[in-house]
């Protein structure tokens, strides 16, 4: 029995790891290098194909009896619409940060999305916390002021509207506790006519790089819905196998590989002001995955 715990618990560390990879370094390769399509293209052909993955995964994992069981709940069904805008939030700002070199700020958001969720669990949810989180959030919070009084313009915002899309989302979603992936499948279902209708009127005025006539390009924007259901499904299985302290230290992987790719590989600016912030940052990350390893 202890054998086959440690085994699961490994193999759960294993797919963390390659979500949290897969995130950081492969996602960001395939959204910055299809961002000449632009990206509105690029969100909305996310979303289109990241639906269209998720109805057939329902169909081959048979679980429409569960979708039927979620839509017949009213509120679970309103909370999704709202989860759902703050996906799309999520993800127009992350490929927008992508597309625009801001890979950098980006990464800023998810070294600071876990700690946010600390707060944000102990705003609604009443959650306790102790003295090393308490410090971990109360640097974040002088991280983001620093920058506010001595440099405004160096305030990564794309960070952190994804922060705090993907934190309150995380909020949203943990009220009503859905299977991740229907759940998904549900918010996906209510952006789809809006992104529909932003693709109708990209083609009609002839700004679409999607095209028959185009079959590699076709190809490589329907991966984006891989792309993101790929990873998820990864991520969620290794939560389920080794829980959510050790996938939460894990986690880390994604922010500091988009970190160096930005900064390495695609050479975007970093100010002394943003480099002051991020130490900050890195210290309340250090004193919180302390305490993740000490609880777990």
């Amino acid at each position: 029995m202890e054998v086959n715990k440690t085994t699961d618990f490994n193999k759960g560390i294993g797919l963390t790891a390659l979500a949290s990879f897969w995130w950081g370094v492969v996602g960001v390769i395939y959204f910055k290098y299809v961002s000449f399509a632009g990206h509105i293209e690029v969100v909305v052909h996310r979303c289109i194909w990241t639906a269209v993955i998720l109805i057939l995964s329902t169909f081959y994992l048979s679980k429409w009896n569960i979708f039927l069981n979620i839509i017949s709940d009213t509120k679970k069904l309103i909370t999704l619409f709202f989860s759902g805008l703050l996906i799309f939030i999520n993800w127009t700002v992350w490929i927008y940060a992508v597309s625009t070199e801001q890979i950098i700020d980006a990464s800023f958001g998810y070294f600071i999305m876990p700690i946010l969720s600390v707060f944000l669990g102990f705003i609604f949810f009443k959650e306790k916390l102790n003295t090393k989180r308490i410090i971990s959030v109360i640097l974040v919070i002088i991280s983001i002021i620093f920058l506010i009084f001595f440099n405004f313009n160096s305030i990564p915002w794309v960070g952190l509207i994804v922060a705090f899309s993907w934190g309150f989302y995380n909020l949203l979603r943990k009220k009503i506790n859905v299977d991740t992936d229907i759940g998904l499948l549900i918010e996906s279902l209510f952006i789809l006519p809006f992104v529909v209708l932003i693709f109708f009127f990209i083609i009609k005025n002839n700004f679409n790089d999607f095209s028959f006539s185009n079959p590699s390009v076709m190809f490589l924007l329907l991966l984006a819905g891989p792309m993101t259901v790929i990873p998820l499904f990864l991520y969620v299985r290794g939560v389920e196998l080794c829980g959510l302290g050790p996938t939460g230290m894990i986690f880390y992987i994604t922010p500091t590989f988009q970190f160096i790719l930005g900064f390495f590989y695609y050479n975007e600016g970093f100010s002394t002001s943003k480099l002051v912030s991020f130490i900050l940052i890195w210290i309340a990350v250090f004193i919180y995955l302390k305490d993740l390893y000490e609880s777990s």
